[in-house]
């Protein structure tokens, strides 16, 4: 395969390629450091091959070896988002195909963007601290000096020290533990992972952690607070594994563990293998968002066994993995990524490149790029061709051939076009007659609306237009049990339809409340919407719920909207402000460097985090 450049990298891969990654760390927890000796066993890809680069980002490199002896190696300039090249020299020269390993000792920085370091009192238990990296998309280079593009897979082995009272856990399988031979108040947990995967895959928590076993292959890991709740919303998940394996084929980790996070983890969940990661605001205690889990063990076949090979190809994990939702549930959550899609390209502006489905992201940081467009539009995408090639089971057979073409590898756009032409080589016809530019590098919304099936989504559709064209008097037409007759998904549904439209008479929204108690709602996905059609509606006693909602978890599918509508409500603007920088210290680093984006203030007040 044609080497592929990827902006978002200095590192030299198509000049060399990292095999094997073996990291030693001590998790420091006074310093907010983690003190690290990595060995990347590099093959080279030319002859009279003498010099390296590797990603770094805030790291302290204090030695390096190449088969044990001394490297000399010079560290570049600093880059606002790809970090700091660091470039290695060989004390000797090797052939094509032939391995050097090459040994880095170093420490990372307390302000490691990879890293979020909680206090005892951000945690649920309030008795021990917490430390959790999030390395997806271009992060892990502040944890460990790598080739950190997912066009590189490699191998991984760990041995991790940290306090007795503690437990570590990593994106692979546990490998045992033993007392450090170096301190005695102190642990080493030994991990491995045998399949080759990208450095935005490496997974590190350290906490106060309990486990219980939920399936063959699977147990939940949360603080103490949340086992029993998370064991009971993802009991499923061993039916969940196997329908994905019925779909498209074995299933190759091993392990299938979740670990539920504290409530700053940024996203709702993070497919590291063997370990996904899930936001606590999934846990509804009625398993209603355990959906969440099923995207993230479809990314166990689309993401981390089949990878894009640049950011800019991000819609081949997230669009495929969308895909695999059964029918008619499918059908139903097309039409909420639908308006999400809306949402997003209403954000960026409809002509923002950004919004393309393979946007360039040439001096683009990937974070800034980060939107339901791969998700929403890449699943759009796929439903128009699955409609055109011959419904779900034959374009089924065409993801199973996908995904056993490029296993074990990384892709562009191209080549996962070029395989569609090659296994639908009969309807070529039909292929060549698809608008291909206006879905790939046009931004704004698809040239083509899919028709979804609307049967589950109709009763939520009527209620939003009787509450949407209701006068005064007609309020006293509306009763609960409209709403009660809906599962969480449709009430889910029928809140986004409203927030598409104007916003309601502040009067509509009371009736709403007195009707349906939607403030005592505890749902993360429903109350979220129900605050934000609150707040602009300019119901000012339900702004302090809003500035609740947005601090008190750090989702920032959930944070950066609510933040926006209080921003956009004038007379609250100053509050919305005033809750961000009391907030703040208490966010992941992306999320408070995106939401001070939103609130335009300036961000290098939350770069001390």
């Amino acid at each position: 395969m044609a080497p592929c450049s990827d902006h978002c990298s200095f590192s030299s891969f198509t000049r060399c390629l990292t095999r094997h990654l073996n990291l030693t760390c001590h998790v420091d927890f006074d310093s907010h450091v983690l003190r690290a000796c990595v060995e990347l066993t590099v093959e080279a890809l030319e002859d009279r091959f003498s010099s390296l680069v590797l990603d770094t980002r805030d790291l302290q490199v204090e030695e390096v070896t190449a088969n044990g002896q001394q490297a000399k190696f010079t560290m570049g300039a600093k880059h606002s988002f790809k970090g700091t090249p660091l470039e290695i020299m060989l004390p000797f020269d090797l052939s094509r195909g032939q391995q050097v390993v090459v040994k880095v000792r170093y420490q990372t920085a307390p302000t490691a963007s990879a890293l979020q370091w909680l206090t005892p009192q951000q945690t649920a238990g309030k008795q021990q601290p917490y430390l959790f990296s999030q390395c997806q998309a271009n992060h892990c280079r502040s944890m460990i000096p790598c080739q950190d593009s997912p066009s590189v897979k490699h191998t991984y082995y760990a041995q991790v020290s940290v306090p007795k009272d503690l437990v570590a856990v990593m994106s692979a399988v546990r490998d045992g533990q033993e007392v450090d031979p170096q301190d005695s108040s102190r642990i080493v947990y030994r991990f491995r992972q045998p399949v080759p995967m990208p450095s935005y895959l490496i997974a590190i928590v350290v906490g106060a952690l309990e486990s219980r076993r939920v399936g063959p292959r699977s147990h939940v890991w949360s603080e103490k607070e949340f086992v029993d709740k998370a064991a009971f919303e993802f009991s499923e998940t061993e039916l969940m594994l196997k329908t994905a394996e019925d779909l498209v084929g074995p299933y190759v980790w091993g392990q299938y563990d979740i670990l539920v996070l504290p409530p700053s983890f940024p996203y709702g969940g993070m497919e590291n293998p063997c370990l996904t990661f899930a936001t606590p605001t999934l846990l509804a205690g009625d398993k209603s968002l355990s959906n969440v889990i099923a995207h993230e063990i479809a990314h166990s076949w689309t993401g981390n066994l089949v990878t894009n090979k640049t950011w800019e190809h991000f819609w081949l994990n997230e669009g495929h993995t969308v895909r695999m939702n059964g029918e008619p549930f499918r059908q139903f959550k097309a039409m909420g990524g639908w308006k999400d899609l809306q949402d997003s390209i209403n954000t960026f502006g409809a002509n923002n490149p950004l919004t393309n489905l393979v946007p360039s992201l040439q001096e683009v940081d990937p974070d800034d790029a980060f939107s339901s467009v791969p998700y929403e539009k890449g699943f759009a995408l796929l439903y128009h061709l699955e409609e055109l090639l011959g419904g779900p089971e034959v374009f089924m057979g065409f993801v199973k051939s996908y995904i056993q073409m490029f296993a074990y590898s990384s892709v562009t756009t191209d080549e996962w076009k070029t395989h569609l032409f090659t296994y639908f080589k009969d309807k070529v016809d039909v292929l060549n007659k698809v608008d291909w530019s206006g879905w790939m590098q046009t931004p704004g919304l698809p040239p083509v609306k899919p028709q979804y099936d609307t049967t589950l989504a109709d009763t939520c559709i009527a209620l939003s237009r009787r509450w949407m064209t209701a006068k005064q008097e007609d309020l006293s037409g509306f009763n609960e049990s409209d709403m009660k007759n809906l599962s969480s998904h449709q009430q889910v549904e029928f809140l986004s339809l409203l927030l598409q439209e104007d916003p309601l008479p502040l009067s509509h929204m009371k009736k709403m409340q007195e009707l349906y108690d939607l403030n005592a709602c505890t749902n993360s996905e429903i109350r979220f919407r129900w605050l934000r059609l609150c707040v602009r509606s300019k119901w000012e006693d339900v702004v302090p719920m809003a500035l609740k909602m947005a601090t008190e978890q750090g989702r920032m599918k959930f944070t950066r909207p609510l933040f926006r509508d209080v921003f956009h409500f004038e007379k609250y603007r100053e509050e919305a402000i005033g809750a961000f920088m009391a907030n703040h210290a208490a966010m992941h680093p992306v999320t408070a460097s995106l939401v001070a984006k939103d609130l335009k203030v300036d961000g290098s007040q939350s770069s001390s985090l």
